[in-house]
């Protein structure tokens, strides 16, 4: 795999106006706040050796680096899944790659449907901590001999969303009027909506927020060293006794909350040190 990080730089590096700090992983919907950037290169996921071009409506599939908010910043528009076909090392391969590239925070966003009845369509959750089932069933990123290069054996997960940029997530959120949850995120492969009996199931293990994706991610950053922040915009609420969720509202839900949530993500960045 590090050889493969460092083709996948090759082909990135060269193009590049800038140094990459911050990684940004954009989920369904959000794509768009990368065309706020300024001095900005865009490269095609297919350019990139190890990339794949995502196949999910709301996902461009384009790698953009440049300033955004006063921060330097790499921005994956899109991911590819578990579902899709892909292993946990091909779908976290990206977060080895702006590691490589310099970025030491990664701030992950996804689209989640909310278990909790009293929250609405549209909130935004922090991730305070998170229940990877894949991982737990053996569909894990770091299984397999360990490169110490890339980093440790064994992470530690008890803690890894508690930093810096919790209270700074926090004043920003206030600043603006926006209603933060905060929350445990549960990561299921997909690509079924749940059950009325899932659900029920992960409320018991005190998930508040569902989705299939951004679990292997923060592990493969936490490998690498990085400084989490990871937010759910609930598309959908997934309550045993609710409407089934579709695909379609998710993309609606995202579209509304995006100035909103951009908003959010902005403040973020132009705090950061």
């Amino acid at each position: 795999m590090y050889n493969d990080i460092e083709q996948a730089c090759a082909a990135i590096v060269p193009r590049l106006r800038l140094s990459p700090r911050v990684g940004l992983i954009l989920g369904s919907g959000l794509s768009a706040l990368a065309d706020e950037m300024t001095d900005a290169v865009v490269i095609p996921y297919r350019d990139i050796p190890g990339f794949h071009e995502p196949k999910v409506v709301g996902h461009r599939g384009e790698l953009a680096i440049g300033m955004l908010a006063g921060q330097p910043v790499a921005a994956m528009r899109g991911r590819f899944h578990f579902y899709e076909g892909y292993s946990m090392q091909e779908v976290t391969f990206p977060v080895r790659v702006l590691r490589a590239l310099g970025c030491e925070t990664l701030i992950v966003t996804n689209a989640a449907g909310g278990l909790r009845p009293d929250w609405q369509v549209g909130d935004i959750m922090r991730i305070s901590d998170q229940i990877f089932l894949p991982g737990m069933a053996g569909h894990h990123p770091l299984r397999g001999p360990n490169d110490e290069r890339l980093g440790p054996r064994f992470p530690a997960m008890v803690g890894a969303f508690d930093n810096d940029l919790v209270p700074l997530t926090r004043a920003v959120a206030a600043d603006l009027g926006i209603t933060l949850r905060e929350g445990v995120y549960c990561m299921l492969s997909g690509p079924h909506f749940e059950s009325a009996a899932e659900l029920r199931m992960l409320r018991t293990l005190g998930a508040d927020a569902v989705g299939m994706s951004t679990a292997p991610e923060i592990i493969v950053a936490i490998h690498g060293g990085m400084r989490v922040l990871g937010f759910s915009l609930i598309t959908n609420l997934a309550l045993p006794d609710g409407p089934p969720a579709n695909h379609e509202e998710v993309i609606e839900a995202g579209e509304a909350a995006k100035p909103k949530f951009a908003a959010l993500l902005r403040g973020i960045l132009a705090r950061m040190e």
